[in-house]
C-alpha cells in the first residue's frame, strides 16, 4: 500500500464506528478471493453495521478514487469478489437481519447478509415460499444471489433470484442511497431499476436490502429418481416428460463421469454402473403430485430406465437431494482440478452438448464431468485438468475455446448462473458484440463515472 492511501485509509477507519474498519493482514488475506483460482490482497476490509456506514465508505472512496469491492458470502466460481485492484473489500457479512416477513402480502425485506437457507427456513414456518435454491443456499447470501442473479434445480419450474426482487436499497458509488421498485408484485413507475443491479456482479452499485416476493409453500413434493444406461435415453424422457404437458419444479442430469465420482463417495447403490442420471422434482397438492407420479413413471418406461425410485414426502426427497449436492465434492475427490464452467443451451441441443463434450474429452485429453439444470439447458460443464501433467493448462484453455464458441454458435450463453468476473472475462468480447459492450460501458460509466467499483472486471 502507498503511503497516500494508507494514510486515507486510517482516517476513514477513524471516522467510522469502532471495528468496523480493518487493517490487519491476517483479515485482509481472509477476504482476498473467492471459489475461483485467484487472489489479491485488499488495502482494508470494511465490514459495516448500516446502510449509512456503507454510504460513508463509498462517498469518501469515491472522493479520493479508492477501489471498492463489495463482497458477500465469498462462494462465487468467477472470482467476482476479488479485489484486483486492492482498495477496500466492502463485506455486507455484518447486514445479516431478516426485517419483516409479510404472510399477507407476501413479501419479506431482508438485509443483504442474510444466507440463503436461513431466509427460506424462516419464511417457511409461516406457510412461504422461497423458490431459488443454489447449490451454495446454506452458505451464500441474498445479496451475492441478487448480484449474481443466481438460479438453482427450481429455475425450471419458478425461475431465477431476478423474478423475487420487488425492490432494492443500493449505495451508488458516490455515497447517494437510493430505494427502487417497491413492496407490491406489479409496478410500473419508471424504469424497472431494480432490475438493473440484479445480475450487476458488484460493478454498478452495492445492495444493501432487498424486499423479496414470498409464494404459497407448497404442502407436498415428491421425487423420481432414474437410472438408465445412456445419456440419450435419459435425455429423451426428459423431453417426453416436457411434451406430455408436465412442469417439474426440477429436471436434473447427470453423466457418467460425475456419477462414478459421486459413487465413490456416497456409495449410493443406485449410482453403481449408471450412465445417466435423472431427477425430477415435483411439488403441489398431495393427490395431484401423486397422481403426476404414476403418470411420469409410465412415460419414462419407454426409454427403459435400470431403476425408477419414488421419494414422497420432504424426508425421502431429501435423501435425494443430498447425494445430488455431493456432485461436485465427489469431483474434487478426483485429485483432478474441476473448471466449472454454468453453460446453458437451447433444450433441444442437450443430446448435442454431451456428445460435443465427449469429443472435446478425446480431442484434449482432458476428463469432463457433465451434471446440472437440464429442464432449462443449464449444465454445468466441468473440465477436469490434472495441472500437473506438461501442456494441461493450454489444452484446458483450448478446450474451453472451443465449448464456449459451440455453445454460442448453438444460441447459447457462457454462463447461465456464476456470472463473468474474472473467470470468464476471455470471453465476454465473443458472447456480446461491440454494440452491446459499448452500452454495458455506457451504463457503467452513468453510474461509477469514476470507477470505483470492483475494478478489473468484464466491462
Amino acid at each position: 500500500m502507498t503511503p497516500p492511501r494508507a494514510r486515507l485509509l486510517a482516517r476513514l477507519q477513524r471516522r467510522l464506528p469502532a471495528g468496523e474498519i480493518q487493517l490487519q493482514p491476517r483479515i485482509l488475506a481472509q477476504y482476498a478471493g473467492d471459489k475461483w483460482f485467484a487472489s489479491h490482497l485488499p488495502e482494508a476490509v470494511a465490514r459495516p453495521r448500516t446502510t449509512k456506514s456503507v454510504s460513508a465508505i463509498l462517498q469518501f472512496a469515491n472522493r479520493h478514487r479508492i477501489p471498492v469491492t463489495a463482497r458477500g458470502a465469498g462462494h462465487g466460481y468467477v472470482g467476482g469478489c476479488v479485489p484486483l485492484h486492492g482498495g477496500i473489500v466492502l463485506s455486507l457479512e455484518r447486514m445479516n437481519r431478516i426485517k419483516e416477513i409479510n404472510a399477507a402480502d407476501f413479501v419479506a425485506v431482508v438485509q443483504a447478509g442474510v444466507v440463503t437457507a436461513t431466509l427460506q427456513d424462516a419464511v417457511a414456518q409461516q406457510g412461504l415460499f422461497y423458490p431459488p435454491d443454489p447449490a451454495s443456499r446454506g452458505e451464500s447470501f441474498i445479496g451475492g444471489n441478487i448480484v449474481t442473479n443466481a438460479g438453482g434445480p427450481r429455475c425450471l419450474k419458478y425461475g431465477v433470484t431476478r423474478d423475487y426482487v420487488l425492490g432494492l436499497e443500493a449505495v451508488l458509488a458516490d455515497g447517494t442511497v437510493v430505494r427502487l421498485g417497491g413492496r407490491t408484485h406489479k409496478n410500473k413507475t419508471g424504469f424497472e431499476l431494480h432490475r438493473l443491479l440484479v445480475g450487476s456482479e458488484g460493478l454498478l452499485g452495492v445492495v444493501t436490502e432487498a424486499t423479496i416476493k414470498l409464494l404459497p409453500l407448497p404442502p407436498y413434493r415428491a421425487n423420481l429418481a432414474i437410472g438408465f444406461s445412456s445419456m440419450r435415453a435419459a435425455i429423451r424422457s426428459l423431453h417426453a416428460i416436457l411434451r406430455a404437458g408436465y412442469l417439474p419444479a426440477a429436471l436434473e442430469l447427470a453423466d457418467a463421469f460425475t456419477l462414478a465420482a459421486a459413487y465413490r463417495r456416497t456409495k449410493s447403490e443406485r449410482l453403481r454402473g449408471c450412465r445417466a442420471h435423472l431427477i425430477v422434482e415435483l411439488d403441489g397438492q398431495p393427490a395431484s403430485v401423486r397422481g403426476e407420479v404414476r403418470d411420469l413413471q409410465r412415460i419414462v418406461q419407454a426409454q427403459q430406465p435400470l431403476f425408477v425410485e419414488v421419494g414422497l414426502g420432504d424426508n425421502q426427497c431429501e435423501a435425494v437431494w443430498r447425494i445430488r449436492r455431493e456432485f461436485s465434492y465427489a469431483l474434487r475427490d478426483t485429485g483432478l482440478t474441476k473448471l466449472n464452467q454454468d453453460v446453458v443451451v437451447p433444450r433441444s441441443r442437450l443430446e448435442d452438448l454431451f456428445a460435443f463434450a465427449a469429443q472435446l474429452q478425446k480431442r484434449h485429453g482432458l476428463q469432463l464431468a457433465c451434471f446440472g439444470h437440464a429442464g432449462d439447458g443449464n449444465i454445468h460443464t466441468n473440465v477436469m485438468v490434472d495441472f500437473q501433467q506438461p501442456g494441461a493448462k493450454a489444452r484446458s484453455e483450448a478446450a474451453l475455446d472451443e465449448l464456449f464458441c459451440q455453445v454460442l454458435a448453438w444460441g447459447g450463453s457462457i454462463t447461465g448462473e456464476h456470472g463473468i468476473g474474472i473467470a470468464k472475462k476471455r470471453w465476454w468480447s465473443v458472447a456480446v458484440s461491440k454494440e452491446v459492450h459499448s452500452l454495458h460501458r455506457t451504463v457503467k460509466h452513468a453510474l461509477d463515472p469514476k470507477g470505483i467499483l470492483n475494478p478489473g472486471k468484464f466491462v
